[in-house]
């Protein structure tokens, strides 16, 4: 297994085939998302029974109650633009973090390339929170947010709110990384009030997504890409696309690890 680190955020892998990775290189695989946020996979030739047990060699699976689930396979969902007459919308956002224990890792895996667009970006939030303002990272360090659902039809008894701190300790590699999601998701900051909250969101988010914090990820045949939601935010680009993009999604969450996480600094 090759890696060749990305620019500013992930790494690319090329010699492995996920189904064939051994105990040992599937922990390699977590530190190498811990450490570089993305893990892109190229080359892999995999069905979806095959990337539901790669997911579930790193966690238990998380399915977000409102998507479409793959035929057959009820823990991965479809993300497509196939049957659509206008392009899909994407924010830069964490996946499902208004729930107490939010996914550790989704990934994607690539089942039909458009001739040309449709690339996903990724920001780093470590160096998102490493090049904060002192003075604002003082003022934020004890914070947390009120992470809220939108967009989804949800049942009465689903989840749809969890408080999470503003900078997280990677339980991996020990680092502080900035967890934010999409402005409209990120309801409240404890002991800022709602203009406050407002304003702050705004700039830790333009912070985050500026050009030379994101990697552009451009989508060949064969890609199957993860990352750890701990330490990245994403969002996928639809404009431009030309022919058809369906990726399959799955998630997996590490309670241990995830709990660690979200520790009281």
């Amino acid at each position: 297994m090759k890696a060749h680190a990305l620019d500013p955020v992930g790494v690319d892998v090329t010699d492995a085939r996920i189904q064939d990775l051994t105990d040992d290189r599937i922990d390699e695989v977590r530190h190498l998302a811990a450490e570089h946020g993305v893990v892109v996979f190229r080359d892999q030739e995999i069905d979806d029974t095959e990337f539901e047990q790669f997911l579930r060699r790193l966690g238990a699976p998380v399915f977000t109650q409102g998507e479409t689930p793959v035929d057959g396979h009820p823990d991965l969902n479809v993300i497509t633009n196939a049957g659509r007459t206008t392009a899909p919308t994407s924010t830069f956002h964490v996946d499902t973090s208004y729930v107490a224990d939010p996914p550790a890792y989704t990934a994607l895996r690539a089942v039909t390339v458009p001739e040309s667009g449709g690339q996903t970006l990724f920001s780093n939030q470590y160096r998102a929170w490493d090049t904060l303002p002192e003075d604002l990272r003082a003022n934020l360090s004890t914070r947390t947010i009120t992470h809220v659902v939108t967009g989804l039809d949800l049942p009465e008894d689903a989840e749809t709110s969890a408080d999470h701190p503003v900078v997280t300790v990677h339980p991996i590699t020990g680092r502080s990384s900035l967890y934010l999601s999409t402005p409209k998701r990120c309801a409240a900051i404890s002991g800022l009030s709602a203009d406050e909250t407002a304003e702050t969101v705004a700039r830790l988010y333009e912070h985050s997504t500026a050009d030379e914090n994101v990697h552009r990820h451009s989508w060949r045949p064969g890609d199957v890409v993860l990352w750890d939601n701990r330490c990245v935010m994403h969002r996928a680009d639809h404009s431009g696309v030309v022919g058809e993009r369906t990726m399959h999604r799955g998630m997996a969450t590490d309670g241990r690890l995830t709990a660690a996480a979200r520790a009281p600094r």
